[in-house]
């Protein structure tokens, strides 16, 4: 089970990317077949397969990387026929010594493997196949070539939804931590509810990672993308608001921390404890709304009635209780405050 598990992908592709993926290996096909001549461009159709990736970037990578194996490979096949023959000890030479020319070229692992696999290639079959080399390098060519265009003409993939939605996520995920620090100050809770609270928090940074991982695939996606005028101001909306989740993910999971290991259940019947309850949850509302302000999407409705972040700190007069845990969160609601509407936290 563990070992199929591990042959299975996390989630699909695309079927968009699977029919671009099949038209790029027909298309590279036949054109081979109709320009070169060749009645099983195997190899056309095997770099069409690679070089249609998720973004029209990484196809370009691709297709460089395999063009750039091919052509290394035939030439070290050549000149090592030329030197000594086509022996079967030559196969053997040519793997050793091109495995130590891509690593001292600094090669990536791509054109690293794909250059002894061409060399292997045109020393067994380039022998008793005249022009074998030069038409596997053709065929490449073509192939890649055939694949980068087809992934660029038909719907260019652009991946801002998913890095949108994930940004938008964390931003729910720390107005719900947020949300969940008022209610805690308001009802007592019990170890569990409390050790649940910090475990949820501690999920943050690992959402935080996640989210940026998406918005690198979402900028990379845009490279050389022929829609990418169109939606840079939205990743652009994206990043910013990343940077400042990054900020309150670390302030809120030490909240969390402050509020598991300190918690008092007479907090909730202390009137400044109260107002600090409120604040947070004048905060969690306005980091919604700081979330959902973008062109594209609207904030839920049932916010318009809150209270607004922007409004001066309201707390009631202090009570002399408590003060380890009071002066922690009222430090960190300040800090918390000024991150969301963007005021100098220094």
């Amino acid at each position: 089970m563990r070992l199929m598990a591990s042959l299975r992908a996390s989630s699909r592709s695309p079927l968009l990317q699977v029919l671009k993926t099949s038209v790029a290996a027909i298309i590279a096909w036949l054109l081979c077949v109709v320009t070169l001549g060749q009645p099983l461009p195997i190899f056309a159709a095997i770099a069409a397969l690679l070089v249609v990736q998720p973004s029209v970037n990484q196809s370009l990578a691709k297709g460089i990387e395999r063009s750039v194996g091919v052509i290394f490979g035939v030439v070290m096949a050549y000149a090592a026929g030329i030197l000594f023959g086509n022996s079967s000890w030559i196969v053997l030479g040519i793997i050793v010594v091109s495995l130590l020319v891509a690593w001292a070229l600094r090669l990536s692992p791509g054109s690293a493997n794909q250059i002894p696999i061409s060399a292997m290639l045109v020393i067994a079959i380039g022998a008793n196949t005249p022009g074998y080399a030069i038409d596997r390098v053709i065929e490449t060519v073509i192939g890649a070539s055939v694949g980068l265009a087809v992934n660029a003409v038909i719907v260019p993939p652009v991946l801002l939804t998913p890095a949108h939605d994930s940004v938008v996520r964390l931003a729910d995920k720390v107005a719900d931590t947020l949300s969940s620090f008022a209610s805690a100050l308001r009802t007592p809770q019990t170890g569990a509810q409390l050790h649940a609270m910090l475990a949820a928090a501690r999920e943050l940074p690992g959402r935080s990672h996640s989210a940026t991982d998406a918005l690198v695939r979402a900028d990379e996606s845009l490279m050389l993308n022929p829609r990418r005028r169109r939606y840079r101001e939205r990743l652009e909306h994206d990043r910013d608001l990343l940077e400042t989740l990054g900020s309150l993910v670390t302030r809120v999971t030490g909240m969390a921390r402050a509020l598991h290991d300190n918690y008092d259940p007479r907090l909730v019947d202390d009137s400044f404890v109260a107002s600090i309850a409120g604040e947070l949850d004048r905060a969690a509302h306005d980091l919604r709304l700081l979330a959902y302000d973008a062109p594209t999407v609207e904030p839920a409705p049932i916010t318009a009635e809150l209270p607004a972040l922007t409004a001066p700190l309201t707390i009631a007069p202090p009570d002399p209780d408590n003060w380890i845990l009071v002066g922690s969160l009222l430090e960190d609601l300040r800090r918390v405050r000024e991150v969301i509407i963007g005021e100098d936290a220094a």
